[in-house]
C-alpha cells in the first residue's frame, strides 16, 4: 500500500500511519474514537466544552500541537454547541451525530485502502486516486461521498496535520478557524456557516449517500503544441471567426438554481475554497456551505495558476440559505434530486475560476484582458483524451482538441452551456461590462452552445440584454468582439473615454453604420 505514488503524496497530510502495509489510526486515537462512538453515556461528551477537550486529547495523541489551532477555536466549539443552539439540538448532536461520525472515522483506514485498490479501475487505468494534484498537473480524483464524509469528519475534529501545507500552497482544511471566528467575531453569518456544516453531518449520519464526486485540475498548456489547444495569445482571439453563442440574461435568480444542465461557474479565489473555513461569505463560500462536499477538494488541490481551473462534478446540495455577505443565513434542509450519471455522480457541474483581485486599471491592459479571457477559456473548454474533436473554426482553420492528461468522461459535455454571473465584479473590483463580454468570448470559443447569465440585479448590467441584441444584429464573431474590447480598453487606458463599455460600443457601432 505504501508503495503507491498517489498515497505517498498524501501521507504527510493525513492523520493515519502505515503499519504492516496497512493504514491505521494511532492506537490512542483509535481508542478515543471507539469510546466516543459508543455514545455520551460512555464518553461523557455531552457539551461543546467536553468536545473541545476530546479534540485536544486526540490532537496530542497525533503529536499535533494544540497551539497550532486558531486562537479561541476550542472556545468557539463550546460557544456554538453550549449557547448558540438549543439544548435539544445540542443533545441530539452529541447523542446521535458525534457517535456516528466517530464510527465513520474508525472506518477511514479501510475506506482509504478500498479507495486505492479501486482507483486504477474507475477510469480504465487512468489514475483517479486521492493524491496531491499540484500546479500544472492535469488530472482527476474520484472520491465516494462516504469517503468525503469521513474527510470532513476529520476536519470537524481538527485531526489533519497542518505542517508543510502552506509550503505546498494548500489551505488549512481543519474547522478550527471557522469556530475561532465565531468566538472572536460572533456574527450571524459565521454561526450560519457552522449550522450548514452541522446540518450536513446530521443528514449523512441519518442516511449515507452512495454516489461519487470528481475533482479535476484542468490545465491549458503554456507551451505551444500544434496537436493541442494551448494557452492563446492575443492574435488567436483577434483572428477567431467562431460565432458568438446564444445568451440568456436573468435579472433574478441564482446560478445554483438554474433549471437545466449547465456548467455552473464558481467565482473562486486562486486558493480553492477561498475563505470558506474562515470569515468570508462571498459567492464561493456560500456555494461550499450549500455543497459541503466541495470542501474535501481543499485537502489536495493547491493554488491554481493563470492557465488552470478546477471542475467538480457530483457534489450534492444539502442546505437552503437566504441573504449574502453579512446577511447570509442558514434556511433549512434541501433535498437534491439531480439525476446521476454513469459514474454515479450527480449531474451538477461546478467550475472554479479565479479573477484578478482588485485589478484597477490593469484590467484594461492587454495582459489583463488576455489573462481573464484565457482563465475563463480554461474553465469552459472541454478537452478529451483518445478522442479528437474540433474547436470552432478560426481564421487559421480548425484545431484539434486533444489533451493527453484528460479523459473525455462526460459525453454530454459539448451540449452543455455555462451558467455564470458577475465574475470578479464584487469585492474583487472588476468591470462588469467588460467581464461579461470576456466570458461570452471564452464560452463561445470553447464550443459551448449558450451562456446563461445571472446579473444579481447589478445596476451596471441593466442594459445588457439590449447590448447583446445589438451585437447579434451586427452578426459579430469572437474575433470582432475581441477587437472591440481591445479598442475600448486602449481608449480607457489613455483616458480618451470615460464611458462604460456598453455605451462606448453602441456609440461606436452607430458611427460606423
Amino acid at each position: 500500500m505504501e508503495k503507491r505514488e498517489d498515497l505517498r503524496s498524501m501521507l504527510q497530510y493525513l492523520p493515519l500511519v502505515v503499519q504492516s502495509s496497512s493504514l491505521v489510526w494511532p492506537p490512542s486515537v483509535e481508542q478515543e474514537l471507539q469510546t466516543m462512538s459508543t455514545g455520551p453515556s460512555e464518553s461523557m461528551v455531552i457539551s461543546g466544552e467536553a468536545l473541545a477537550l476530546r479534540i485536544t486529547s486526540m490532537r496530542r495523541s497525533l503529536s499535533l500541537n494544540v497551539s497550532d489551532l486558531a486562537p479561541y477555536a476550542l472556545q468557539g466549539y463550546a460557544l456554538f454547541f453550549d449557547e448558540k443552539i438549543s439544548r435539544e439540538e445540542s443533545a441530539k448532536f452529541f447523542g446521535e451525530v458525534v457517535p456516528a461520525l466517530c464510527g465513520l472515522l474508525l472506518q477511514l483506514p479501510s475506506m482509504l485502502e478500498t479507495h486505492y485498490q479501486n482507483a486504477d479501475h474507475v477510469l480504465d487505468g487512468v489514475t483517479s486516486g486521492l493524491r496531491l494534484l499540484g500546479p500544472q498537473e492535469a488530472g482527476i480524483v474520484f472520491l465516494s461521498q462516504e469517503l468525503i464524509a469521513a474527510i470532513l469528519a476529520c476536519s470537524f475534529f481538527c485531526l489533519f496535520p497542518e505542517v508543510d501545507r502552506r509550503l505546498k500552497h494548500l489551505q488549512g482544511i481543519n474547522f478550527d478557524e471557522l469556530f475561532s471566528f465565531l468566538y472572536t467575531r460572533q456574527c450571524m453569518k459565521q454561526e450560519s456557516k457552522i449550522r450548514c456544516i452541522v446540518h450536513y453531518f446530521e443528514r449523512i449520519c441519518q442516511c449515507m449517500p452512495k454516489g461519487f464526486v470528481s475533482f479535476e485540475r484542468k490545465v491549458l498548456p503554456l507551451e505551444y503544441n500544434p496537436h493541442y489547444v494551448s494557452y492563446p495569445e492575443a492574435e488567436y482571439w483577434a483572428k477567431s471567426t467562431t460565432p458568438l453563442c446564444s445568451v440568456q440574461v436573468h435579472t433574478t435568480g441564482v446560478i445554483e438554481d438554474q433549471p437545466g444542465e449547465a456548467l455552473e461557474v464558481e467565482f473562486a479565489d486562486e486558493y480553492f475554497g477561498g475563505l470558506t473555513l474562515r470569515h468570508g461569505c462571498l459567492q464561493e463560500e456560500i456555494r461550499f456551505m450549500m455543497n459541503p462536499e466541495l470542501i474535501a477538494g481543499m485537502l489536495f488541490l493547491p493554488r491554481t495558476d493563470k492557465n488552470e481551473a478546477i471542475e467538480i462534478v457530483g457534489a450534492e446540495r444539502f442546505t437552503l440559505y437566504t441573504g449574502f455577505g453579512s446577511s447570509f443565513q442558514f434556511a433549512g434542509d434541501y433535498l437534491d434530486n439531480k439525476e446521476l450519471d454513469s459514474y454515479m455522480r450527480r449531474k451538477t457541474r461546478v467550475v472554479a475560476i479565479d479573477a484578478m483581485p482588485r485589478p484597477g486599471r490593469r484590467q484594461y491592459k492587454p495582459d489583463g484582458i488576455l489573462r481573464e479571457v484565457n482563465k475563463a477559456f480554461t474553465g469552459y473548454l472541454h478537452q478529451c483524451k483518445h478522442q479528437a474533436g474540433t474547436l470552432p473554426s478560426s481564421a487559421s482553420g480548425s484545431q484539434v482538441v486533444k489533451c493527453s492528461e484528460r479523459l473525455c468522461i462526460d459525453h454530454e459535455e459539448k451540449t452543455i452551456g455555462v451558467a455564470t454571473g458577475n465574475w470578479g465584479c464584487g469585492v474583487f473590483g472588476g468591470d462588469p461590462e467588460v467581464k461579461i463580454m470576456l466570458q461570452w468570448l471564452a464560452i463561445s470559443q470553447s464550443g459551448r452552445p449558450f451562456m446563461s447569465y445571472y446579473t444579481f440585479g447589478l445596476q451596471a448590467l441593466q442594459n445588457v440584454s439590449q447590448v447583446v441584441v445589438r451585437i447579434g444584429l451586427q452578426e459579430m464573431n469572437v474575433g470582432e468582439l475581441w477587437s472591440k474590447l481591445v479598442e475600448y480598453s486602449t481608449e480607457r487606458l489613455s483616458r480618451r473615454t470615460k464611458l462604460g463599455f456598453f455605451s462606448w460600443l453602441i456609440t461606436s457601432l452607430s458611427s460606423t453604420n
